[in-house]
């Protein structure tokens, strides 16, 4: 299930959490961008006994974007055999996708500083979601949140 939301600071956020168990998840988190080329913004995952954050992935406008990738699995909501794959162009987000029966896609993050940080270190999370309208509303987020659009929550939320 995905969320997109406000953090303390009032600037935007998108939240993934596992469907199976939500005290898994990763947050997309603040962003910021120093020209039209690119778009810095911090990624941090969890689950029991993890925590974890990496501050500065890079998203170039140029690039082959994540919420492409996100779009083309939601489109496949039939499902496809073995995993896709994508990550940016120096690797500290990756995401692998499968399908598992009954409808789900499981998304494994990995996130690494990057090499030239000391300690060399990375975390993956696995969060499940249902194809179709989790899918798509998770590229709707992600696309919204990179672009520094403000998402509209329905009423109560």
């Amino acid at each position: 299930m995905t969320s997109p939301d406000d953090d303390i600071d009032g600037k935007p956020c998108v939240t993934i959490r596992c469907q199976d168990n939500s005290s898994v998840g990763v947050t997309f988190c603040d962003r910021f961008s120093f020209d039209q080329d690119s778009v810095h913004y911090a990624v941090e995952a969890w689950a029991p006994g993890l925590t974890a954050r990496v501050n500065e992935v890079v998203a170039w406008t140029w690039d082959n974007d994540l919420t492409t990738f996100l779009e083309e699995l939601a489109a496949v909501y039939r499902g496809w055999d073995g995993e896709r794959n994508w990550h940016t162009m120096d690797r500290d987000l990756a995401v692998s996708a499968v399908f598992r029966s009954g409808g789900y896609i499981g998304l494994t993050w990995t996130i690494r500083p990057w090499r030239s940080t000391a300690g060399d270190w990375s975390t993956s999370v696995t969060t499940w979601l249902e194809t179709g309208e989790q899918m798509s509303c998770l590229a709707s987020d992600v696309r919204h949140f990179l672009a520094g659009e403000h998402i509209a929550l329905p009423p109560g939320q």
